[in-house]
């Protein structure tokens, strides 16, 4: 995993990076691996052995249970190495790429859902 990349992201959308654990978990769709695009991602407050983010394909999140796999980060390489320059971003952040397509934004939402069920 390249912190450096995650770092300089972190730099350019002048948040601090917060560094994710190759042990930890993400959660991922399996749709993630089909290509189909765009490809997101969202990060909530980490807990337990989770880095709090989820990444899917496509313009539908779905709701379902098992919708969402986890994943130890160490296995996002070979997976989908497109999403580990984005993994530093706090919580609260999101991203969406798709060819010659990327967009970052923070969502205060992410934080907030935490923050009701405290």
């Amino acid at each position: 995993m390249d912190s450096l990349k995650q770092q300089a992201l972190c730099t350019k959308m002048g948040v601090p990076f917060v560094p994710v654990s190759e042990w930890l978990k993400v959660g991922i769709a399996s749709n993630a691996r089909t290509g189909l695009q765009p490809l997101n991602g969202l990060r909530h407050p980490p807990q337990g052995d989770t880095t709090g983010w989820y990444i899917w394909a496509g313009e539908i999140l779905s709701d379902a249970d098992d919708f969402f796999q986890p994943v130890h980060v160490a296995h996002l390489s070979e997976i989908y190495p497109a999403v580990l320059p984005y993994l530093g971003l706090p919580p609260g952040w999101r991203f969406l790429i798709a060819d010659g397509y990327e967009d970052i934004w923070f969502d205060s939402k992410l934080i907030d859902i935490l923050d009701d069920k405290l």
